[in-house]
């Protein structure tokens, strides 16, 4: 057999990838399986998304290769979102670059500014593609802890101790995954000043803005910024759009002219059609945010009953498609996620797939209707 390449040698398959298999197989052998492990919107998008992309179909240009840089009028769309839900004024030629969803970002970003044994910071618990993407790049992965007695924010006394030599960027998200935690204004205006002291990238990933979230906030607001900071964001679990694969990344013109130097040499543009789509959906009113948060609100009050036969504890103010549970001492998140799966019938994710600091936590999706939730409990 052909050997793999080295940079394969630290990175395994994506946890879910591989569980989705499993459950996959437990339902093909009659199972009744509820997952609730999984972040992908059940919910439809706004009608007008769809109409859009249904009528582009017959524009004659919509079957034909597409600028990397999308359609302007969807970056313009982009900027207008931006200006009108964070108050960040963005020039939709140079400071935007549509991406194919923010994970494709990721990637980008990494090929773009990490060079081999450069240091990246990665938050502890965080979102697992952060670290294989630095391994696949030949990064230096360096974990920073969050933690619960800290507000799951960086703790910045603590970063100071690390060794930053090497350090080139750090990753945070906020409202934060698999946590739910919110940062204000001053916390991104401290996270943005380590980064100008230590000449580190920082890179907010803010796909969960509007969910459950009363005060959506952009990094790219903080003052003095520019430079140091990209701001990665995605339709997919805003808009109810996880399958269109629609994202993208603002910030600095030389920042975005290097990201766009990776991607035009790896894919191509995206598909006229939901780019139009696209740009329907950021033009929805507040009412239709609303009214998907109020599900949201209902489903995860049902989540919470849960919780609370689990004997776990949460915080009630969390934003984002998840409750983040503290498990009982005694139990380990395996225990609980194998004992619901193999007895109960029910899928949820354990909180040590997102690091060591999740070891004693669980994350439950709120991506289920309140039907099977109440399935669910009755179960449990």
């Amino acid at each position: 057999m052909i050997a793999t390449a080295d940079r394969l040698h630290n990175v395994t398959e994506y946890y879910f990838s591989k569980k989705l298999r499993e459950v996959q197989q437990l339902i093909s052998e009659g199972k009744p399986v509820i997952n609730m492990g999984i972040g992908s919107p059940d919910l439809q998008p706004h009608p007008a998304v769809v109409s859009a992309l249904q009528s582009s179909l017959i524009d004659a240009k919509a079957h034909q290769y597409q600028s990397y840089q999308g359609i302007p009028e969807f970056r313009k769309e982009i900027a207008t979102f931006y200006k009108r839900n964070y108050d960040v004024d963005l020039n939709s030629n140079s400071e935007i670059l549509p991406l194919m969803g923010s994970k494709e970002g990721i990637m980008h970003i990494s090929l773009a500014f990490l060079n081999p044994n450069d240091g990246v910071l990665i938050p502890n618990p965080g979102y697992p593609t952060y670290e294989s993407v630095a391994k696949i790049v030949q990064a230096k992965p360096v974990f920073y802890n969050l933690t619960e007695e800290n507000n799951w924010l960086p703790d910045f006394e603590e970063l100071e101790k690390l060794d930053l030599s090497t350090v080139k960027l750090m990753w945070i998200n906020y409202p934060n995954m698999p946590t739910g935690a919110k940062a204000k204004a001053s916390d991104f205006e401290k996270i943005v000043h380590f980064g100008k002291k230590h000449n580190i990238l920082i890179v907010n990933d803010n796909p969960y803005s509007f969910i459950l979230n009363d005060n959506p906030i952009s990094i790219l607001k903080t003052q003095n910024s520019d430079g140091f900071v990209l701001e990665l964001n995605s339709l997919s679990k805003t808009c109810n759009m996880s399958g269109w694969r629609v994202g993208m990344v603002s910030g600095n013109t030389t920042l975005i002219e290097a990201i766009l130097t990776v991607k035009s040499n790896m894919d191509s543009g995206m598909f006229y059609p939901i780019q139009k789509g696209a740009i329907a959906a950021m033009q929805v009113d507040k009412k239709w945010y609303q009214d998907q948060n109020e599900i949201y609100k209902s489903r995860r009050d049902l989540i919470f009953k849960i919780a609370d036969k689990l004997n776990c504890t949460y915080d009630c103010n969390s934003a984002g498609l998840f409750v983040w549970a503290k498990i009982p001492k005694e139990k380990t998140p395996e225990e609980i996620v194998d004992y619901l799966l193999y007895e109960k019938n029910i899928f949820i994710t354990p909180g040590s797939i997102f690091g060591t600091n999740g070891k004693n936590y669980v994350r439950f999706s709120l991506c289920v209707t309140k039907e099977v939730i109440k399935e669910a409990l009755e179960r449990i």
